[in-house]
């Protein structure tokens, strides 16, 4: 189970270059479910998931996944099968508190200047009672314009938002 939060960003943190950085490409093969394949600096996986029946989600998006391997020949095919565009993002990984990370995700290509950060919880009550730090802004997580299977459709970029609201 994926239990996660998104949020816009006040204000990048200084000296991301300290982070550990992913460099991410993917794309969706199938939205619903959400069949999505990505290349994750020289790692390659192919990823299913999607919502439980019944499920309700007040404060996080909640998901069932599983992420399975794949070769680089695989990913290869599988490329030119993507519906859609292929999303290009730097994911930098920074700590904080209680053993959290947050996962703050900068887009290049067609969505240039796109950055959010997400939080992965191991529970709902964390998730419901998470102190976020003051360079998160506005929760994000149910605001269907930063979706990731969405902006796969995004020609080019222009959301216009204040992080803060």
């Amino acid at each position: 189970m994926e239990i996660e939060r998104k949020f816009a960003v006040v204000k990048i943190p200084n000296n991301l270059e300290r982070y550990e950085r992913e460099e991410i490409e993917q794309g969706y093969l199938c939205i619903k479910p959400t069949v999505r394949i990505r290349k994750s600096n020289n790692e390659y996986t192919l990823n299913y998931k999607w919502k439980q029946e019944g499920m309700e989600e007040k404060v996080a998006i909640q998901n069932i996944e599983y992420t399975m391997p794949l070769t680089k020949e695989n990913y290869q095919i599988l490329l030119n099968k993507i519906e859609n565009n292929l999303i290009k993002k730097d994911r930098y990984k920074i700590p904080i508190n209680d053993g959290l990370i947050v996962e703050l995700d900068v887009f290049h290509g067609n969505l240039e200047g796109l950055v959010f950060a997400e939080v992965e919880f191991p529970s709902l009550e964390i998730a419901e009672n998470f102190n976020k730090p003051e360079w998160l802004g506005k929760d994000l997580c149910f605001d269907k314009r930063f979706d990731n299977t969405l902006l796969s459709k995004v020609e080019k970029y222009s959301y216009e938002y204040d992080p803060n609201k």
